[in-house]
């Protein structure tokens, strides 16, 4: 591909695996949630610095409820990038379940997950991210659409939005303190076809539900079976149906 574009990155899984390969000549990588971003910064350009900062942490009794609440009380807007980082990566692997979410004044408010002896880092990882960070990625904040308007022949996009809920009364997820709702699920289609119509092959993974199904009919729709664990329900955690959807160009 030329240039991979990933405008939902959260944990950035398929960048950094198709950069192992390098499968693209470069990538465009976004996402709302600024504090996210941030954190890829950081780790791009300010890789040395942090690895120093996650060891701070591990010099004290980390991993604990008050160590936990302290943390998630601090205002990532009265941090430095590089502490405000490194709360960001703490919060991730001690939180319950590893859930970014957030309350409608923007605040974290994920409890402790009670792991015994959670991983906080793995330098190795961590530098390897640096370098594909560094080799491939231009990193932006903001609307999905922003990103990808440049988008066209021989490039990829993939989208991996905040799904549609299966429970038809359930509300979108916060990942960010503005929701993701349906008439923003219904301009991510319109960005989808766009980008299929300029020569671009675009991907989608969402829920299998009507809604998505309804949404992205006519295209190339597949159905995986995805593990999830995160659900206030435990007997609805598990093996669950999603879609893939793939629109290539003429």
């Amino acid at each position: 591909m030329k240039t991979y574009y990933e405008p939902f990155m959260g944990g950035g899984a398929l960048f950094f695996y198709l950069a192992a390969f390098n499968s693209f000549e470069r990538a465009v990588l976004s996402d709302y949630n600024k504090e996210l971003v941030d954190c890829y910064r950081v780790v791009r350009d300010f890789h040395d610095e942090l690895t120093k900062k996650l060891r701070d942490h591990m010099r004290l009794d980390w991993n604990t409820p008050t160590y936990f609440k302290e943390m998630r009380s601090q205002h990532p807007d009265d941090l430095d990038p590089i502490d405000r980082a490194a709360r960001t990566i703490y919060l991730n692997k001690t939180c319950f379940n590893g859930l970014y979410r957030v309350n409608k004044k923007g605040n974290f408010n994920v409890p402790f997950g009670k792991y015994g002896n959670p991983l906080l880092f793995q330098e190795g990882n961590l530098r390897a991210c640096s370098y594909a960070l560094n080799h491939y990625a231009a990193l932006t904040v903001g609307d999905f659409t922003v990103s990808i308007d440049d988008a066209g022949e021989g490039d990829v996009v993939y989208f991996d939005p905040p799904y549609v809920p299966l429970n038809p009364t359930s509300n979108f997820a916060s990942y960010t303190a503005d929701k993701f709702g349906l008439n923003d699920q219904t301009r991510l289609s319109i960005a989808f076809k766009n980008i299929v119509n300029r020569g671009g092959l675009a991907i989608l993974s969402n829920s299998d539900t009507e809604i998505v199904r309804d949404l992205y009919a006519g295209f190339e729709i597949h159905v995986v079976q995805a593990t999830r664990s995160i659900n206030s329900q435990g007997d609805s955690r598990g093996n669950v149906g999603e879609l893939i959807v793939v629109g290539r160009p003429a």
